[in-house]
């Protein structure tokens, strides 16, 4: 039994090995999609609507009563 039970953890720690992590074209991708949803975020946050009910919240929050 012992060795049927260590046969099969060796074989998943040698499937385990194969695809641990991204490669260097899955790395670009991710930072290509970051970035896009970054400039994406900064677009939104920083259009004139938006800004202007981000200021409202903070002054609204900065003259409350306590």
């Amino acid at each position: 039994m012992y060795g049927k039970v260590r046969a099969r953890l060796c074989a998943l720690v040698r499937r385990m090995r194969g695809d641990a992590g991204m490669v260097t074209s899955e790395y670009a991708m991710g930072i290509i999609a970051a970035v896009a949803f970054a400039v994406l975020l900064y677009e939104v946050v920083t259009s004139g609507q938006v800004k202007a009910e981000l200021q409202n919240i903070v002054k609204r929050a900065l003259s409350a009563r306590m």
